[in-house]
């Protein structure tokens, strides 16, 4: 079973319990922020990922991290979960199915709008409304620039991309020539 299938199955559980509890906006952030405790400390990462080091000892070591960032119970709870069940090395991953969980739950997509040059307020504006039209749900939208497509916007929302930049139109053409 490949780590993401199994990282939504515990984010889906956990959304289950923490919108139950009303604690969804907390518990998302506690996971956010042991996630990012892993990814910025790596000897943590390779203590919990480890089959060679005692389950009592990583234990004593999430215990005293704990200890220090005073969790709810919940958080506390579901973090010693995937430790009894050797996944807690994976916690990035299921944040981020948690995250995309609680998006689909809420009706959110996520957006990102790629563009040669920096947008105006009211063109980003426009173009959160028209996604949002589009695609009839909230659109939490990330703008970047890449001076590369020259002109035009590339929208990606989850796995679709809409690449309208000239640097694409232009290969298009290219590869139309070439074919004669």
């Amino acid at each position: 079973m490949s780590i993401t299938t199994v990282a939504n199955r515990y984010a889906k559980a956990l959304a289950d319990v923490i919108m139950e509890r009303g604690q969804t906006l907390t518990v998302a952030d506690e996971i956010a922020a042991f996630a990012q405790l892993i990814e910025q400390n790596p000897e943590l990462h390779d203590v919990f990922a480890s089959p060679v080091i005692a389950l009592d000892r990583k234990k004593a070591v999430l215990n005293e991290l704990l200890g220090r960032m005073q969790f709810k119970q919940t958080t506390n709870n579901f973090l010693q979960l995937l430790l009894n069940n050797q996944r807690l090395h994976q916690i990035d991953v299921i944040r981020t199915c948690l995250m995309k969980e609680l998006d689909n739950r809420a009706g959110v997509v996520s957006a990102e709008i790629t563009t040669a040059r920096p947008l105006a307020t009211k063109e980003q504006e426009n173009l959160l409304h028209q996604l949002q039209t589009a695609t009839g749900k909230k659109v939490r939208v990330n703008f970047k620039i890449d001076p590369e497509i020259i002109g035009g916007v590339v929208t990606r929302i989850e796995s679709l991309i809409y690449d309208g930049s000239i640097k694409n139109q232009l290969a298009l053409m290219k590869q139309q020539l070439s074919r004669g």
